[in-house]
């Protein structure tokens, strides 16, 4: 039953449960004023009434008597006319003026009749009167009743005001909370129109922010959400747009060479020379070669909108070394000099070899056949370290170094070289997966120094044998 409560709850909104509770609230705090009111104000009418009975009931036993003619009586009868007075013998019998109802009594007046108690003062539920019993002389009692009718009307009338105020301020208190939760919760339906519009339309505009409070601050981050989703989509954009552009030329150029082999073959064509169907069949390789590179690159920058979070520790002088190793065999004329300190952190392995591997790539090919590729894993000493990679070969120019980390952003002097323009941008991508940075600079030798900075903390690390590669590489 209390689930089913909770569901009928839920699909109440938000506005309605803010004005329920502004309702319930006040209500609560209005009949508890009430009520106080009421009993503190039937007290003392209550404590008046008796008080005024006590007044009466001692004025009328120490009054003179009085003659009528008949017997003596009390002179407060002829004063008494808004109560009902009378006198008790011990015997029962009651004396009260004509014309008048007796008070009521009970057993226990006899005993104040009798001198065994000083007073009786009780209430009689069937008429509705307070009587008060006082000794009066030897073998009586005065008896005074009171009506509480009057009390009770006041009582009552006093209720129905505080109902009807209690209800007047129970609807002014709806009435506010659904004004302060439809002014309240007016950002709050600024972001439900928001999301309708961009779960409709794709629309990513911002929406106007008023206000410092908490729902401000809701409506700003939920603009922050909007930018991050449309630079996002706008970097998926350039991407496609990109990469369309990248594979257009290797695929036009793959497909003329096909076609021209296959026009070959036809009886009527001219016939290719051996050496022309050799250089066709190296083209078609290069090419698909270049498009494996293009495909593997794109696959590796798309994880950027859907980054795979991986915390397992990595050393990341292995991963330099089998980086290095990877250079080796794709640069035969290219000495690469290696100098590393120990350094580990949380990350990819995978991904940081590829990092590595793209800069001594990069490195190899704007260097000149005899040069050298310096790579250097040093500690910072601010918790990082800096991997850096410096080539021989002419620099990058001016105008080119903010952009060398761009997507498919290839120099004047990098058209002519293989490579797709997105071993940089991995670079970059890698390193602030990591929580480092990339940049680059110009190295001692002239050349480019590009650099890889990454958190982490020192290793242990066994020294590393020195070896020369076959082309004479030394690694310190």
């Amino acid at each position: 039953m209390r689930d089913a409560a909770n569901e009928r709850l839920q699909r109440v909104s938000l506005r309605a449960r803010v004005t329920l509770l502004a309702a319930f609230c006040v209500a609560g705090a209005v009949a508890v004023v009430s009520l106080g009111a009421y009993m503190t104000v039937s007290r003392n009418l209550h404590d008046q009434l008796e008080d005024n009975l006590r007044q009466r009931a001692q004025a009328a036993v120490t009054a003179p008597k009085v003659n009528n003619d008949v017997t003596e009586i009390p002179g407060a009868f002829l004063a008494a006319g808004d109560i009902r007075i009378g006198v008790l013998d011990t015997d029962g019998q009651i004396y009260y003026p004509k014309g008048t109802s007796p008070p009521p009594t009970q057993p226990a007046d006899l005993e104040v009749a009798r001198g065994a108690v000083q007073e009786n003062f009780w209430t009689d539920t069937r008429t509705g009167f307070q009587v008060l019993a006082l000794p009066y002389g030897d073998g009586q009692a005065m008896l005074i009743a009171q009506s509480t009718k009057p009390l009770n009307t006041t009582l009552g009338k006093l209720s129905v005001v505080l109902f009807v105020i209690s209800g007047l301020g129970v609807l002014v208190a709806a009435a506010a909370g659904t004004a302060v939760a439809r002014t309240g919760l007016r950002p709050v339906q600024r972001l439900t129109e928001a999301t309708e519009r961009v779960a409709l339309t794709g629309d990513l505009r911002p929406i106007p922010v008023s206000g410092d409070d908490e729902l401000a601050l809701l409506s700003q981050r939920f603009n922050a959400m909007l930018g991050a989703l449309a630079e996002s989509q706008e970097r998926q954009r350039r991407l496609v747009a990109d990469a369309g552009h990248e594979l257009r030329t290797p695929l036009t150029s793959m497909r003329t060479n096909l076609e021209l082999l296959l026009a070959s073959e036809r009886p009527d064509a001219p016939t290719l020379s051996d050496q022309d169907k050799a250089e066709i069949h190296a083209d078609v390789r290069a090419q698909l070669d270049e498009l494996t590179t293009l495909i593997g690159d794109l696959v590796e920058l798309a994880r950027e909108d859907a980054p795979q979070v991986v915390h397992e520790p990595v050393d990341l002088v292995e991963v330099v070394e089998r980086a290095v190793d990877r250079a080796r065999r794709r640069a035969s004329d290219v000495r690469l000099a290696v100098e590393v300190q120990p350094w580990s952190l949380l990350g990819d392995s995978s991904a940081l070899e590829r990092a590595v591997l793209n800069l001594l790539d990069n490195a190899v090919k704007f260097s000149p056949p005899g040069g050298e590729v310096r790579l250097s894993l040093r500690q910072l000493g601010d918790g990082s370290a800096v991997v850096e990679v410096a080539d021989s070969g002419p620099g990058i120019a001016e105008a080119d170094l903010p952009h060398v980390f761009e997507r498919f952003y290839r120099s004047q002097e990098a058209r002519t070289l293989p490579g797709s323009g997105l071993g940089l941008a991995i670079v970059k991508q890698v390193a602030e997966r990591h929580g480092g940075m990339a940049y680059v600079g110009r190295a001692p030798e002239g050349g480019a120094l590009f650099a890889l900075r990454l958190p982490g903390r020192p290793t242990p690390l066994p020294p590393m044998p020195a070896t020369s590669s076959p082309s004479g590489d030394a690694h310190r």
